[in-house]
């Protein structure tokens, strides 16, 4: 608010005659006085990196984190996950007369001429059995010519979200057995398997699992 100087010393906030005593306000007074808002702070300046208006003296900028006293923006380092390797496992096929010995079936001689395979497991499912045309079963590992123990839909060998494989008895007539575990899994129970792990199936059929190389 804009006040003027009365000629009798008051301070009239009319221009022509003095509010406060009535005298005429000479066009030779002062300058009005306008009031003082106060000392002005000097503008802060910018963030230099993204252009965010600098609140106060922070040293970080709210917006892009940048450090106004080193003059460099916080990285930030994201975890490096690890990919699931789904392909390039294998399992070893192989007749295995210490099992045999342990399951002890009455009427079933073990190979003479016993003889190993490899074979690839594809994902995500992979079935252990004995194919049969007539019941229109065809599973991935077909143990037909190999093993007269082993029942037509025999165990499922499952790769899980994390690239673990895992193995599931499916009501079997012999079981399913885990490396030296004398129990054999239940039907529909599951095991996770990691590389080296042996699958007892039949009468001395061992599936052994290789990782990728």
């Amino acid at each position: 608010m804009s006040t003027y100087a009365c000629p009798k010393g008051h301070v009239s906030g009319e221009s022509d005659f003095c509010d406060t005593c009535g005298a005429k306000i000479s066009s030779s007074a002062p300058a009005p006085v306008t009031a003082s808002a106060g000392p002005v702070a000097p503008a802060t300046p910018p963030c230099p990196n993204c252009g965010t208006p600098r609140s106060g003296t922070a040293r970080f900028c709210e917006d892009c984190g940048f450090d106004h006293d080193t003059g460099r923006v916080p990285a930030l380092t994201q975890p490096t996950a690890t990919p699931v390797v789904t392909t390039g496992w294998t399992v070893t096929i192989a007749p295995d007369r210490a099992y045999f010995a342990e399951n002890a079936i009455d009427g079933i001689e073990f190979p003479p001429s016993p003889a190993s395979r490899t074979v690839t497991l594809p994902p995500p499912q992979v079935r252990i059995g004995r194919g049969s045309t007539s019941k229109g079963m065809h599973p991935e590992i077909d143990l037909a010519d190999d093993d007269p123990g082993v029942s037509h839909s025999h165990a499922l060998l499952t790769l899980s979200v994390d690239g673990v494989w895992l193995v599931s008895d499916l009501g079997s007539t012999n079981g399913t057995y885990i490396n030296d575990d004398q129990r054999p899994l239940t039907a529909g129970e599951s095991r996770s398997l990691t590389p080296g792990d042996r699958v007892h199936v039949g009468a001395w059929t061992t599936l052994t699992l290789n990782a990728p190389v």
